[in-house]
């Protein structure tokens, strides 16, 4: 599936930039756009330790393990990658780039699986040792959580700073914070921001369903036509 979507993204920068230098500076934003970096950052101080667990034996390895998992789960995947969805929906919402919403619709499907295995696996762990959910870890989740909604309205404000009609920084903090609170329920814990979801375009795309093209009936095809073709006639 990751190969799919660096297949899709390759193809849609490759449409949308084919300067190949302007290419390259897109790939380079980590190190050239700070609200990148700073993303960045963040999820190497919360998951980077993961490399040293070879082995989670101990109630502190599990417990990091359970953080880097919490992480992964509400902040990337639950938090980063909605934000990034929320800009290429509120774009398919006002008529425009029906192409890249289109590709995008799969990679949400999948992000949104990967994020629910995780949580399950979350929830498993604290099902078998509640102790490691104690205080500590809880204050440890709010913490993240905050910086990662800061982080996003970091690079958020960096997105919107030319304008875009109709698509507010505000909105988006409070679309972060909404998710936020959503990912601290999903592993039991209260809500922290209280925030509402301003996009209801968001709304709908959790509950579209998505069909396999060979579980369909095509409907995308012209039916045929009556009368002679002509194949030399200019477009």
């Amino acid at each position: 599936e990751e190969a799919l979507h660096v297949q899709f993204n390759q193809t849609m920068l490759d449409t949308y930039l084919p300067d190949p230098n302007e290419r390259a500076r897109a790939f380079a934003a980590v190190q050239n756009i700070p609200s990148i970096r700073r993303k960045a950052e963040f999820c190497f101080k919360w998951i980077d330790s993961l490399q040293g667990l070879q082995r989670i034996e101990t109630r502190e390895q599990r417990r990091q393990f359970l953080l880097n998992l919490i992480c992964f789960a509400g902040c990337i995947e639950g938090l980063f990658f909605f934000g990034a969805f929320a800009y290429v929906y509120y774009l398919r919402s006002r008529g425009l780039l029906h192409g890249l919403a289109s590709g995008t619709n799969w990679v949400f499907r999948d992000e949104s699986a990967h994020m629910a295995f995780a949580f399950e696996v979350i929830r498993t762990a604290r099902e078998e040792e509640p102790e490691l959910f104690d205080d500590e870890l809880k204050a440890q989740v709010v913490q993240m959580m905050s910086e990662a909604v800061e982080c996003e309205v970091a690079f958020a404000q960096d997105t919107l700073s030319g304008g875009v009609a109709g698509l507010s920084i505000r909105d988006m903090r409070q679309y972060l914070e909404y998710c936020a609170d959503q990912r601290m329920a999903q592993l039991g814990m209260p809500k922290h921001f209280g925030a509402s979801n301003p996009f209801p375009f968001m709304d709908l795309q959790d509950v579209q369903e998505l069909t396999n093209f060979f579980e369909r009936r095509v409907s995308a095809y012209q039916v045929g036509v009556q009368g002679e073709v002509s194949f030399d006639a200019a477009f």
